[in-house]
């Protein structure tokens, strides 16, 4: 791009900032810190008071995270130990942000306030200070640091036969990314040299991948859905954009996602053990089954049942996979879509679960990202306070209004994402106006009919010829507007 295509374009980063910083406040979230949240940053020190520390010592196990390339806010850790009578246990560690961030303090304001990070291409805005998130809260390399640990044995068939929750001290031995560790454990690439360095790292995760594909079987086998879908960030020249990356799931991002549903089952049947209310996580039995069956009938030739199964469902997936791994994360975007959003609730002692469709599990809650999500900040207080003994620090209509505003919030954060990720493909495909692609329909409702192209993957509004669309139809559209300042992409159905 040439010095005088730059000035004509702009900062484009400086731009999406700014939109960035507009639709957080458009959405009722804090863009910024307040002056009394950062006063009482300034006394904090991060030392552990002594009648706090925990009992157990883990640091000399093989701990190691292992998380985006760029990710300083580490909220877990992993390791796998076999017995020698052949009993594998699997350990998550996950940052005691508690002792740091009191409930009712001006820092846990701000991050009931927001409820999650949120990330966009013009700018990063974490739900805790980063002094906190990517330092003091975070279990960042060689640094000794109190957590919470889900200790779980696993049996053969990947099912967890029995867990428990303590703290303890750990020591991250290694910090490690996710393409690297996957390209390794797949065999498309060296041994990462953080765990070269550590003795006997590199068996620990081989085993710590052996169970986590045991652990995935087993969900699949019970029914739990397997999606692929495509996510992209900007990646910039300098100021510019220069295209759209696709994240993609990988062997090591497996791993962690298997250990994490895991340890949230865990956490959650140690307070069904202790009779505690819990806040849950939950995706419900799918509104649109129909139209489900509809597109697997019409498009793919395979019968559902009429009335939701979970299992059934993650048959097809699986199959489909299998058979058209290309166009496996449109079939995915289009059954996700049509099964609908997750959302929080509060579940109390004898309450029949409600439980997470895509995940075919009962007992689900969020627990193990509290530098990143307020869900787990507020489970993580409930559990600190079984462990001690001592009253809930919730009461439960205080927990049904945060489980509300919880939801709704994550909502709001997503459209803050989408809307700067509109923004960046806005400026993207500014300079193809009039060319066409392929598409499918993500969305229809009386608010509008959404397709994403493929190639850039971007979203947008059909604006023409969306009679008779509905979400999972393929259909060429073309390209006939783009507003970047307001985060516009409007298609036309083409014959």
């Amino acid at each position: 791009m040439s010095a005088n295509q730059k000035k004509g374009t702009g900062n484009q980063r400086s731009f999406l900032k700014d939109i960035a910083r507009q639709a957080m406040r458009e959405h009722g979230l804090l863009p910024d810190f307040s002056p009394e949240v950062l006063k009482e940053l300034s006394s904090i020190d991060g030392s552990l008071d002594i009648t706090d520390k925990p009992e157990r010592d883990l640091r000399q196990l093989l701990w190691c995270s292992i998380d985006n390339d760029d990710s300083l806010d580490l909220d877990q850790l992993t390791v796998a130990e076999k017995t020698p009578d052949g009993i594998i246990k699997i350990y998550v560690a996950v940052a005691d942000v508690e002792s740091l961030v009191k409930k009712g303090s001006a820092i846990d304001d701000h991050a009931r306030q927001n409820t999650t990070s949120i990330y966009t291409d013009g700018e990063i805005f974490p739900m805790l200070p980063q002094q906190l998130s990517n330092d003091l809260t975070s279990l960042n390399y060689e640094k000794d640091r109190s957590v919470m640990i889900a200790e779980m044995t696993i049996d053969a068939d990947g099912r967890v036969k029995s867990s428990d929750i303590y703290r303890a001290l750990v020591c991250n031995h290694a910090k490690l990314a996710y393409n690297s560790v996957a390209d390794w454990l797949e065999a498309k690439g060296p041994m990462p040299d953080a765990v070269a360095k550590v003795k006997g790292l590199d068996a620990n995760i081989k085993l710590q991948d052996q169970v986590a594909q045991l652990l995935r079987k087993n969900r699949h086998e019970v029914g739990a859905l397997d999606f692929e879908t495509i996510h992209a960030r900007s990646i910039f020249d300098e100021d510019m954009i220069k295209y759209l990356e696709e994240d993609r799931k990988n062997r090591a991002k497996e791993l962690i996602e298997d250990f994490m549903i895991a340890a949230n089952g865990a956490t959650v049947q140690y307070l069904k053990a202790k009779g505690l209310l819990s806040f849950r996580r939950i995706v419900r039995s799918p509104q649109r089954w129909e139209r489900i069956v509809e597109v697997v009938s019409s498009k793919y030739n395979y019968k559902l049942p009429s009335k939701p199964d979970a299992k059934s469902l993650a048959l097809f997936l699986y199959k489909q996979k299998k058979s058209d791994p290309i166009g496996f994360p449109d079939l995915s975007l289009t059954i996700i879509k049509l099964i609908g959003k997750g959302e929080y609730v509060v579940e109390f002692p004898g309450e029949k679960a409600i439980g997470h469709f895509g995940l075919a599990v009962r007992d689900y809650t969020h627990s193990t990202a509290p530098n990143r999500r307020y869900p787990d900040l507020i489970t993580q207080r409930i559990l600190k306070a079984a462990l001690k003994g001592t009253t809930a620090p919730y009461k439960p209509e205080e927990l049904t209004a945060l489980a509300n505003l919880c939801t709704e919030k994550e909502d709001d954060a997503t459209k803050v994402e989408r809307r700067v990720a509109k923004s960046a493909a806005a400026l993207l495909l500014s300079s193809r106006i009039g060319q066409t692609f392929d598409a499918i329909c993500t969305g229809a409702a009386d608010k509008g009919t959404w397709v994403r192209i493929f190639n850039p993957p971007v979203e947008g509004k059909l604006i023409r010829g969306f009679k008779g669309i509905d979400v999972g139809n393929k259909l060429r559209v073309k390209l006939i507007r783009t507003d970047a300042k307001n985060g516009y992409i409007d298609f036309e159905h083409i014959n």
